[in-house]
Formats: C-alpha cells, sequence, structure tokens
C-alpha cells in the first residue's frame, strides 16, 4: 500500500474516515465555464477524525460570476455552506475482497444569495433551501500486472430539498415583482472513478458521472403596474427533469503520503435539459 500516494480523483468522495484527532484540507479553485458566463468559485473540504470510524466536517462555498451579455457579480460572494459526517462500516485489507464502505450525511444551509438580485441576478450564488443529501461511498484496490496499484471509488447519492420562499430577481428565473415559493426537485447522482499510481508520486485520474434532477417547481403572484394601478397575475414555472453525463481527467503529485496536488477538468456533455460545462480545477490535498 506504501508504493502509492493518493489526493483522491477530482470528484469521488472517499469512503475513508480519518483517525480520531487527525484534519484533512483541501481546498478547489475552478471555473465553471459555460456559454456566455464563467463562475469562478472555490469549495474547500474541513474534515476532522472525531472517534474511530468518524469523522466530521464543513464545507464552504466562495463564488464569482462572470457574464458576456450582462452585468458581472458586485463582488466575491459566500455561497451554501454545507456541514458533514461519515460513518465507516467496513475498511478494506489486503488480500481480502470487502471494500471500505462509508454512510455519508451532509445538510446543506441555504447561506447564500439566492433572491431579491435586483438587476444583478449574476450575484446569486445559492438555492435558498435547506438540501439533505445522503451517500454511499465505497474504496477498493487492485494491484495489476505490472506491481501498480489502481484504485477505484463507486459513489452513490441522493438529495432532497425544502421548500423556500422567493422574493424578486432570483436565482430561479422570477422578476422584480414576483413573491412566492420554491420546491427544488430531489437528485440522484453516480460517480464510477479510477486511480492509477504510475509511480509512487504521480497518479493519473478519472471520474465518470451521472446525475438527474427532478422537476423544480415555482409558484407565486406576479405584481406588475399597469397604468398606475397594480396588477396581480399568478405564475407557475416548472423546469422539467434534467440528467446530464460527465467526466473529470486529472493528475496528481504527491510530495508526501499526506499532502499532494490535483490538477484537472470537468466536462459536462449535457443530456435532457442540461447545458454542457467544462471546469478545469486545482486542489491542494493535506492530512495532519
Amino acid at each position: 500500500m506504501s508504493d502509492a500516494w493518493w489526493t483522491g480523483p477530482m470528484l469521488a468522495n472517499s469512503a475513508a474516515t480519518l483517525p480520531p484527532g487527525h484534519f484533512l484540507f483541501e481546498p478547489y479553485l475552478y471555473d465553471i465555464r459555460s456559454p456566455g458566463a464563467d463562475s469562478f468559485g472555490s469549495r474547500t473540504y474541513i474534515l476532522y477524525g472525531l472517534v474511530n470510524r468518524l469523522s466530521i466536517g464543513v464545507i464552504p462555498v466562495f463564488g464569482y460570476n462572470h457574464v458576456n451579455n450582462g452585468r458581472s457579480s458586485s463582488s466575491i460572494g459566500f455561497g451554501d455552506f454545507t456541514l458533514q459526517a461519515q460513518y465507516r462500516l467496513t475498511e478494506f485489507h489486503p488480500g481480502s475482497w470487502i471494500p471500505t464502505t462509508a454512510i455519508q450525511l451532509q445538510e446543506t444551509l441555504p447561506t447564500g444569495r439566492y433572491d431579491q438580485l435586483g438587476d444583478r441576478p449574476s450575484d446569486g450564488l445559492g438555492a435558498g433551501a435547506y438540501s439533505t443529501t445522503i451517500a454511499l461511498n465505497t474504496q477498493t484496490y487492485f494491484w495489476l500486472a505490472n506491481g501498480r496499484i489502481l484504485r477505484t471509488r463507486f459513489d452513490l447519492s441522493g438529495s432532497f430539498s425544502r421548500a423556500a420562499n422567493v422574493e424578486g430577481v432570483s436565482v430561479y428565473g422570477t422578476n422584480a415583482g414576483f413573491r412566492g415559493t420554491v420546491k427544488p426537485g430531489t437528485s440522484f447522482y453516480a460517480d464510477l472513478a479510477f486511480e492509477y499510481s504510475m509511480t509512487q508520486r504521480w497518479v493519473l485520474a478519472l471520474d465518470m458521472t451521472y446525475s438527474y434532477n427532478s422537476n423544480t417547481r415555482v409558484n407565486g403572484v406576479n405584481v406588475q403596474e399597469i397604468n398606475g394601478l397594480p396588477y396581480a397575475q399568478n405564475v407557475t414555472l416548472n423546469s422539467g427533469p434534467s440528467e446530464a453525463y460527465g467526466v473529470a481527467p486529472a493528475i496528481e503529485y504527491n510530495w508526501t503520503s499526506n499532502i499532494g496536488v490535483l490538477l484537472g477538468t470537468r466536462i459536462i456533455f449535457g443530456g435532457h435539459n442540461t447545458v454542457g460545462t467544462v471546469t478545469p480545477a486545482i486542489a491542494l490535498n493535506v492530512v495532519y
């Protein structure tokens, strides 16, 4: 096992947990490139081994949206904030077929701006709703014919959100006179990832992902002024279901078994009701 050091692939979460009293710090910097816009952001995993088999942590997010045909974000903003706990069920041992498996629970808090955006919709960096994600993470190792190690992760997760109030211009496409509610749809996500240890320090990684999101529904009233008088109109917006496929090739370099860097690109090919994106990213992984 000491023949290979890892940072982890770009997207798939680890099924391992930290030893009690140890920290993991992993900041990502990225640029989500889509037609007509760039969404620059940072996402940082800060995890702590609380007791044997159990790690807890937080994931703060910051962002800035640059729009080609419109007004970009007024400043760097704080996105939604996630709390995380992971409990390890089993642990891989060389010579055994049993992988490392873990149950992960995340609760995302609506701390990012999402409505009352005025003439800067690009200031929207959040979803506005509390969201719960439950995941099953797995990880195992294979020794290849050349003696090198292939590490494999397969993660499955589902998310559901509560309803939220929406006022004015929002990330959901409402305008200044809108008052109502939004109910984000449930989602499903799968990630199969491989890491090939070329040497002890250098690793090639690849994520292959699938995601599905059910319909998001917005209900409310849009108030406009016509001939000096307020006029209210009922509004219902449905996003419809969507699905997307993606890959994320990356390369890892590890200075030690506890410190490494990853450089990769996530490519979303699009799918039903989904816009394709390209997201270059860099991450630093530190465990101590």
